[in-house]
């Protein structure tokens, strides 16, 4: 049984992580249930924040565990399959059940790592209950190595309990045909033949949306990157960002998409001179390989699990926070595409669905043979 996400929040990486793995399941051969929290008092939320916060809660965290627990009792194995919900594991202590966590940005942001993002009493609060769902979780699987050394350091957990499982592509990306490009680009307003720096990530503040236009303002201040313009796949810019678009007087140049289709996307990918991925903390980073995977070079950040982990050498990497050399390192490579295409294409093949469904099952296994530990151990004890 599969425990995703709550519809209302639009988390969309999560919920396309939850029909990943559930269709790959059932390839597999196995038989799979998908729970998630029910829209009740969230019906009345008319914002995300505030009163509409506390609704959401309710539904996510009151209502939501009676019917967990009764699905749970008809199951082999729980997957809650976003750390978010790890609050849930109190409930799951005799049924074999795994969580997947993707990042603990917001953790380490709680517990005081990252001393310039301020969290607020009630974040704070809710990340512990986080670490504390994870802590007493019967395995937690991580996106990546970087990951799962944040859980193993925050959560006191031991490696046993903890694997890395790295994910596959969530849609089938490849090369768009340029006649389908001309058209869905057409669709989005992009001219046929522009040249323009892709970027895709939402909001948060790992996801470095300033770094971003400080980096493209550098390209476009050379002659090189005069003719570039810059596209941002999110689904809304900060108040921050926009007044820096502004400040910059780069409007003409940048053009915002918010939630596009898949298809929409394969043809940015597929037509872009390149993706700008200069996160300061990813879990995983699914733009990097979907990139690769249509042939689409790729400019992301020196640290982990980018360079360790994910782009591979399909990649070259930037220092996310020094826009002026970033922007000279992109101009020296751009000349280089041929060869950072055919290293993409070979990286993004590490990254398939079959590995990623082995690694899940192995988790199960792992998972079901710890409950039977806890069964056990009291016989033991007794003899």
């Amino acid at each position: 049984m599969l425990v995703g996400n709550y519809t209302p929040d639009h988390q969309q990486s999560m919920l396309r992580f939850g029909h990943l793995l559930e269709s790959e399941l059932q390839k597999a051969g196995h038989t799979v249930k998908v729970i998630r929290p029910g829209v009740h008092l969230g019906r009345l939320a008319r914002t995300e924040r505030g009163l509409g916060k506390w609704l959401r809660y309710v539904d996510k965290f009151v209502l939501f565990p009676a019917r967990l627990r009764q699905a749970a009792a008809t199951t082999d194995v729980v997957h809650i399959c976003d750390q978010a919900y790890a609050l849930h594991t109190r409930y799951l202590r005799s049924v074999p059940h795994v969580v997947t966590c993707h990042d603990l940005f917001a953790a380490r942001c709680a517990v005081g790592e990252f001393s310039q993002f301020h969290t607020k009493w009630s974040g704070r609060r809710y990340q512990h209950m986080i670490l504390n769902g994870l802590a007493q979780a019967g395995h937690v699987t991580c996106d990546s190595e970087a990951t799962r050394s944040d859980v193993l350091r925050l959560c006191n957990l031991t490696s046993r309990r903890t694997s890395t499982i790295h994910n596959a592509l969530n849609f089938p990306y490849r090369p768009v045909s340029e006649s389908e490009k001309a058209g869905r680009l057409s669709r989005l307003g992009i001219s046929a033949g522009s040249r323009f720096i892709l970027h895709v990530g939402e909001p948060s503040p790992y996801k470095n949306q300033p770094g971003v236009i400080n980096i493209f303002r550098q390209l476009t201040a050379r002659p090189q990157g005069r003719s570039l313009g810059l596209v941002m796949v999110s689904s809304k810019l900060t108040p921050t960002v926009s007044e820096l678009i502004e400040r910059c007087g780069l409007q003409p140049k940048v053009r915002v998409l918010s939630y596009l289709e898949p298809e929409d996307l394969r043809a940015l990918y597929s037509s872009a001179s390149a993706l700008l991925f200069p996160s300061l903390h990813e879990g995983f980073g699914w733009p990097i390989i979907e990139a690769q995977a249509c042939g689409c070079p790729v400019f992301t950040s020196n640290r982990p699990p980018m360079m360790t982990e994910i782009g591979g050498d399909g990649a070259v990497y930037i220092d996310p926070e020094d826009s002026e050399e970033a922007a000279v390192t992109i101009l020296e490579n751009l000349p280089h595409m041929s060869r950072m295409r055919e290293a993409g294409f070979v990286n993004a093949r590490r990254f398939s669905a079959e590995k990623m469904v082995a690694g899940y099952l192995k988790a199960y296994a792992a998972a079901k043979r710890s409950v039977q530990e806890k069964v056990e151990r009291p016989a033991e004890a007794d003899l």
